[in-house]
């Protein structure tokens, strides 16, 4: 074959694979900044009922994992682990919010790596088993054990986050990436705003509805009735994803008959492998983007974590005393707050300010946040009683909180583009979600355990010391996440000003800070 015969092969593979949406070629070879459009791309539809799917499944992770916060401290405080001492129980409850992210830390990767072969729909499919499974054990359990085993066994069976983002990454392009990883935010806040909701007002049904809740079992397993809501939920979505969710992983060879010349060496092209080893696939460009969401993904879990233990714990042990479904209402209208603000805010935004000012300003957030605590706890009346300040500044750090949320969208994109090439995706995103899951593993237990210190401190440090060393020692635990969020700032600085998205097509289409 001559050389003109080779390049009009190439070009009638090339738009055969454009005209069947494929991802044929071989994009390990598309290196940053190799070609740019010479025109803006005009926008691509965004593929709703796929979307639709995924968000209804994406649904399923922020309720199970939300649901038990306003519970969980309670459950564990009642349990005989802790003999009853309030002050433990920031340890315990820490170590149960952890689990499902140190499992998930285990085994994500290898979900995500598998995905890339055998497709993101079994995956998904598993993960969503898992979650139902956990959630009904975890409702009928009332051992510390028992508790441990069903949030592990949630966590080693889902890989879902990773391979969701992965699906997003197949199923958009540079036009619609920005509105599309917009909405997952407001997915997992609709869920984060219903799993407390339910968690919150379901819990202990035998004493808010005893019409209609009788009976020694919802007396013995006091929390069966959120879990069991939510685990309802993933079996449902489990029938949907069955029956709607369309497979995005196209395959990655195609047949010599399907080139009209019939030509072996377009056929050997297209059956070449195209999943990059792991040791190609961590780049420079992908570990500084896994850093800086790992480091976003501590610092939120960490917060999640912690303000339901402050809201809940009495004055006396660092708290402001609000009840269960009080606290359940608050994170509601944070999390509902935050998805409308995505929703609405963050594409403009996005066109605006380009993605690493964003970055920028949602991870500088962190710092007020954690300084709100003490401020909210110095505010209570000499009763230890909430007055219109202490509202106003817990108003001010939900504000503060739906601005940061802005951040995940963000980190998306960047772990996005950062995949070496099109069939890297999965890979490259469960290594992100390896590392979120490692820093949402020891993020809960690490900042319960810190506050719980803290109040052992407040408790127990003699009164000669002196009033700023009382102070650092009570509120020991804000003090160190700030200084986190501050090392995690001049890490966002690090990533590149410019992102290059590889689309379906294996084109390179640049986003900065000027678009």
């Amino acid at each position: 074959m001559d050389e003109q015969d080779s390049r009009t092969c190439s070009s009638t593979a090339s738009q055969l694979d454009h005209e069947q949406g494929a991802n044929s070629r071989d994009d390990s070879e598309v290196t940053p900044l190799l070609k740019n459009h010479a025109t803006k791309p005009s926008r691509t539809p965004l593929p709703w009922r796929q979307l639709f799917v995924l968000f209804w499944i994406q649904l399923a992770e922020p309720l199970t994992s939300q649901v038990i916060y306003p519970f969980i401290n309670k459950m564990v405080k009642d349990m005989p682990i802790t003999g009853g001492d309030e002050a433990k129980m920031g340890y315990y409850a820490g170590v149960i919010e952890s689990l499902f992210s140190m499992t998930q830390a285990l085994t994500v990767l290898y979900w995500s790596r598998l995905s890339d072969r055998v497709g993101r729909k079994p995956i998904i499919l598993i993960g969503l088993v898992g979650l139902t499974v956990s959630m009904v054990l975890f409702g009928i359990n009332t051992t510390f054990w028992g508790l441990v085993l069903s949030r592990c066994l949630s966590g080693a069976l889902n890989g879902n986050a990773g391979v969701i983002k992965s699906m997003m990454g197949e199923i958009t392009d540079e036009t619609t990436i920005a509105q599309a990883m917009a909405l997952m935010p407001v997915i997992w806040n609709t869920g984060a705003t219903v799993g407390p909701v339910i968690g919150g007002w379901l819990s202990n049904p035998h004493e808010q509805f005893p019409s209609i809740f009788r009976g020694r079992f919802w007396e013995t397993f006091p929390y069966a009735l959120p879990c069991f809501v939510v685990a309802l939920y993933c079996a449902g979505t489990f029938v949907l994803t069955f029956f709607y969710l369309e497979e995005s992983m196209k395959s990655r060879s195609h047949p010599s008959s399907t080139l009209e010349s019939g030509d072996n060496t377009t056929s050997h092209l297209h059956s070449q492998p195209l999943q990059l080893p792991l040791s190609q696939v961590l780049t420079p460009q992908v570990q500084m983007t896994i850093i800086t969401y790992t480091l976003l993904a501590f610092l939120d879990i960490a917060l999640r974590a912690v303000q339901p233990l402050f809201l809940t714990a009495s004055p006396s042990f660092g708290g402001i005393g609000f009840s269960v479904p009080l606290v359940g209402t608050c994170l509601a209208a944070f999390f509902f707050a935050s998805g409308v603000y995505q929703a609405l805010a963050f594409a403009p935004l996005y066109a605006w300010m380009g993605p690493k000012s964003i970055y920028l300003l949602s991870v500088i957030m962190f710092v007020p946040i954690w300084a709100l605590f003490p401020i909210m706890s110095a505010s209570l009346d000499d009763g230890g009683t909430v007055n219109w300040a202490t509202w106003v500044e817990f108003t001010v750090q939900i504000i503060l909180y739906v601005i940061m949320d802005m951040g995940f969208s963000v980190a998306f994109i960047y772990i996005r583009a950062s995949a070496p090439n099109a069939y890297s995706l999965g890979v490259t995103n469960g290594l992100g979600q390896t590392g979120a899951s490692i820093a949402r593993a020891i993020g809960p237990a690490s900042a319960t355990s810190l506050f719980a210190f803290s109040v052992q401190i407040s408790r127990d440090t003699p009164t000669h010391i002196g009033p700023v060393l009382q102070w650092l020692g009570a509120n020991l635990v804000y003090v160190v996440f700030i200084l986190i969020s501050i090392g995690a700032v001049m890490t966002v600085k690090r990533l590149p000003e410019k992102i290059e998205i590889i689309d379906r097509e294996g084109t390179v289409d640049i986003v900065d800070d000027e678009v």
